[in-house]
């Protein structure tokens, strides 16, 4: 699920929606040997990585605080770089920065025209592992 959250002084309210998305997120952990030449842990593929980050959000459902909600269906791909980490047996933190291009089917929605765009993916994720 993506989440979002909106207000200020353009809306009447606060507001937040939920809506379905499908990603897949191919990794090349590229620094592997060298942390283990230097005796460093890669447990749970810690070290740096390159990604493809590719999303697609249908119109499928939306969850709000608004009635009748649409969203257009899009899409992104963008390239990423970015680094996992462990923190002790059990945690671990990753982040990571990419810039990439979406495009919005406005079109099935009611707009004129469709809409591309460049897209930022930046995250900062915990994790726990048993």
């Amino acid at each position: 699920m993506d989440a979002g959250f909106w207000g200020g002084s353009f809306y009447p309210k606060n507001g937040y929606l939920m809506t379905p998305v499908i990603t897949l997120e191919p990794r090349w952990y590229y620094n592997l040997n060298k942390r283990i030449s230097k005796s460093r842990n890669i447990l749970g593929n810690s070290g740096n990585f390159l990604s493809v980050k590719t999303s697609y959000n249908p119109n499928w459902f939306v969850i709000s605080n608004y009635d009748n909600i649409q969203i257009a269906d899009q899409i992104s791909i963008i390239p990423t770089w970015g680094i996992k980490r462990n923190i002790g047996n059990h945690f671990t933190y990753e982040t990571g920065i990419g810039i990439g291009y979406r495009y919005i089917f406005a079109k099935n929605v009611g707009y004129l025209e469709n809409q591309s765009e460049t897209a930022l993916n930046l995250h900062l994720r915990l994790g726990y592992r048993f």
